[in-house]
């Protein structure tokens, strides 16, 4: 178990030892090595080795991050990969309509050129990010995780389950939403689970896409069609978690009997590609970013329903904003590992994330039913809005991550 053990006087082999090799880790990792080369940095990841490289899912990375990426060095390596949306519309109806009105529209671009946002695999991300950190000299551990830790005060001493034990002056747990490195810090969280679960599965179709993105709202949750390359397409589909459990249980013809029910037959046939998949989908936010010579990213410290579409570049957020904050501290000379430099970064990224976590939370609550005043007051809130061109365009700034306190790298900018 993590404690405060002030008596630890073994001297930091590392700077800085992040767990969890998933984007978040990767990039806060490449981000700190590549402003300051003289830190000593590692990230262990408890997966076994390879298992990254069988991620079939895909993700929607906004127009920021794509500059975060393209500073890192990444990006020119993921385009030719990376399928851009063109444009979004947004319906309102139950399952069964035959018809699904269009309330709104948005055009994908936050600035000529520039979409407000690209769908990209998994494992093209987490291949690109993970070639970088070679390149910089990072190392990657896998399939080893962080047994416990205690945090002393010159450093951190860090015991590993296959019994190594490393010292470093700052550890980052970007280890997923339910983090083990979390709990082991004592850190609490404010939780609750939605009674629904994420159906996530990539399709086929006989039809090009256009580089469209698509939400249905039904009662159940909502339905996005996000496009990727070629003809195929990333279904994220929100059902009561009883309902989801059955579908990814089911045999194929009555899972794409119920998938194109929902779908349509605007694109043509449908085929599922591999084995869908449901994750129980709830609200979990972090009470502290940050404990002594310890700080949370990513999922581990907020996790939020996917109706906006933002938890990966939230995720992204955090390694910029926490990247800076420690290449500025190290610049100064301070203790990157030293509470009052991690709170820096946890003043920084709270309030975004919390407000993010709220407002999820309420478009969930508010489109996830069928209840039919509250129906008709949100279609005429989508219809006013979608008249409205500056609200649109706030909108899609806000899609794109280039608002609010923005770390520079999401600005394409180096630290």
């Amino acid at each position: 178990m993590a404690g405060n053990a002030g008596t630890h006087r073994k001297e930091p082999t590392l700077d800085v030892l992040i767990a969890g090799a998933g984007y978040v880790g990767l990039a806060a990792a490449v981000s700190m090595k590549q402003a300051r080369p003289n830190l000593a940095i590692a990230v262990v990841d408890a997966a076994p080795e390879g298992v990254w490289q069988r991620d079939t899912r895909a993700s929607a990375i906004a127009a920021a991050a794509c500059r975060m990426l393209g500073r890192l060095g990444c990006w020119d390596e993921i385009l030719p990969q990376a399928q851009p949306i063109t444009d979004m519309i947004v319906t309102d109806s139950r399952t069964a309509d035959p018809v699904r009105p269009v309330y709104l529209t948005f055009d994908g671009e936050v600035a000529p050129g520039e979409p407000f946002a690209h769908m990209v695999a998994n494992k093209v991300l987490n291949g690109a990010l993970r070639r970088r950190a070679g390149e910089l000299g990072i190392d990657i551990i896998e399939g080893v995780a962080v047994s416990s830790f205690e945090a002393g005060v010159a450093g951190i001493a860090i015991h590993l389950a296959d019994g190594t034990s490393l010292g470093a002056r700052l550890l980052v747990a970007a280890d997923g939403v339910n983090s083990r490195l979390r709990d082991m810090a004592g850190i609490k969280t404010v939780k609750w689970e939605y009674g629904q679960s994420g159906i996530v599965c990539t399709i086929a179709h006989e039809r090009p896409h256009n580089g469209r993105a698509e939400e249905h709202f039904l009662p159940a949750g909502p339905f996005a069609i996000l496009p990727l390359t070629g003809n195929r397409s990333s279904i994220v589909w929100t059902e009561r978690t009883a309902d989801a459990e059955r579908l990814v249980a089911s045999d194929e013809l009555v899972f794409e009997s119920e998938l194109e029910q929902r779908f349509g037959l605007k694109l043509g046939e449908l085929r599922v590609e591999g084995k869908p998949r449901a994750w129980p989908l709830g609200l979990t936010l972090a009470r502290a970013f940050v404990a002594p010579r310890f700080a949370l990213a990513g999922d581990a410290a907020h996790g939020i329903h996917p109706i906006a579409g933002q938890g990966l570049n939230l995720g992204f957020k955090d390694s910029a904003a926490l990247a800076e904050t420690i290449v500025e501290a190290d610049r100064l000379g301070q203790d990157i590992g030293a509470l009052d430099v991690l709170q820096r970064y946890e003043r920084w990224r709270r309030f975004d994330t919390v407000q993010m976590g709220v407002t999820t939370d309420v478009l969930n609550r508010l489109f996830s039913n069928d209840f039919g005043p509250l129906r008709a007051a949100r279609d005429i809130g989508l219809g006013l809005v979608d008249r409205m061109p500056r609200m649109k365009s706030f909108f899609i700034r806000q899609a794109s991550g280039l608002t609010g306190d923005t770390p520079r790298l999401l600005r394409g900018e180096s630290i």
